[in-house]
C-alpha cells in the first residue's frame, strides 16, 4: 500500500528502509551498475546524509549546491556527505562528520532514521546514503568553499513519476550505456546523476512509487547521452 508522503511518520520510514535494506537492489540500480571491469581500482567509500525536515507539517528533503570551483561534479544538486576517513567508524559516522563541515548542521541535532543500498558513482565512490530527520529552521554555516547554497524540495514533488525520467550515458567502447536519473528543474535547480538516483532509490525504498514501469530500463522515453 502506497502512503501519500505527508502521512509518513517517522516509525514508518524506518520500518520501510529497513524492509529495503533486507531485499536485494532492484533494477535499475544494481549495487554496482558498471561492468566489472571498468574500473582499474577498487572504489572508495563515502557517505552522504539526505536530510528529512518538516515545512508546514509537510516532509521535505534538503539538497546543497556545489560550488563551481571544485576538482569533482562543480555546480551540481547534491547531498552533504563525502569520503570515509579513517576515523569514522561507520558510514553514518562519515556522513554526520561531512554534513557539518559542509553545512554546520551538528551531528547531535540529526535523527537517524535508517540507510539504503549502497551504490557505486561513476566517480569510483562507493557511496551510503544515510536517513535522517534534521530540525527546522535550523542556523546553517555552510562552508562556502564546497556549498554554494542550500534548498529543499517537497517529498510528494519528487514521488510525482511526472517528475522525473531516465535517460542513458553512453560509456566508452566495449561498456554499455548506464541509466542516469534526471528530474525537472524545482524552483530553478536541477537534480541528475547520482544524487536524482539516490533520491529515486529512497522513494522505492519508502514505496512512493506508485508505476514501476517509470524507473525500469526499458522506459520508452530514455535517452542515450554521449560521455
Amino acid at each position: 500500500m502506497n502512503s501519500f508522503p505527508a502521512s509518513l511518520s517517522e516509525a514508518e520510514i524506518c520500518d520501510r528502509l529497513s524492509a529495503a535494506k533486507a531485499l536485494p537492489p532492484t533494477a535499475p540500480f544494481p549495487a554496482t551498475a558498471f561492468p566489472s571491469k571498468f574500473f582499474k581500482e577498487p572504489s572508495r567509500p563515502a557517505a552522504v546524509l539526505i536530510p528529512f525536515l518538516k515545512i508546514d507539517k509537510t516532509w521535505h528533503i534538503l539538497f546543497t549546491r556545489r560550488t563551481d570551483t571544485l576538482p569533482e561534479h562543480s555546480g551540481q544538486v547534491a547531498f552533504p556527505g563525502g569520503g570515509s576517513e579513517p576515523e569514522d567508524k561507520s558510514p553514518e559516522a562519515t556522513a554526520l562528520r561531512e554534513t557539518y563541515e559542509e553545512i554546520g548542521l551538528a551531528p547531535e541535532n540529526v535523527q537517524i532514521l535508517g540507510k539504503l543500498n549502497t551504490l557505486q558513482t561513476i566517480s569510483n565512490y562507493c557511496i551510503t546514503p544515510v536517513v535522517g530527520v534534521i530540525p527546522w529552521p535550523y542556523l546553517f554555516q555552510l562552508e562556502l568553499t564546497e556549498v554554494s547554497w542550500i534548498f529543499t524540495i517537497p517529498l510528494a514533488w519528487l514521488a510525482n513519476p511526472t517528475h522525473y525520467e531516465i535517460r542513458h550515458r553512453a560509456l566508452p567502447s566495449p561498456f554499455p550505456p548506464i541509466p542516469v536519473v534526471y528530474f525537472q528543474h524545482y524552483d530553478g535547480e536541477l537534480l541528475w546523476g547520482v544524487s536524482a538516483q539516490i533520491t529515486l532509490n529512497l522513494l522505492v525504498a519508502l514505496e512512493l512509487i506508485v508505476d514501476k514501469s517509470m524507473i525500469t530500463n526499458e522506459n520508452p522515453s530514455s535517452k542515450i547521452e554521449e560521455g
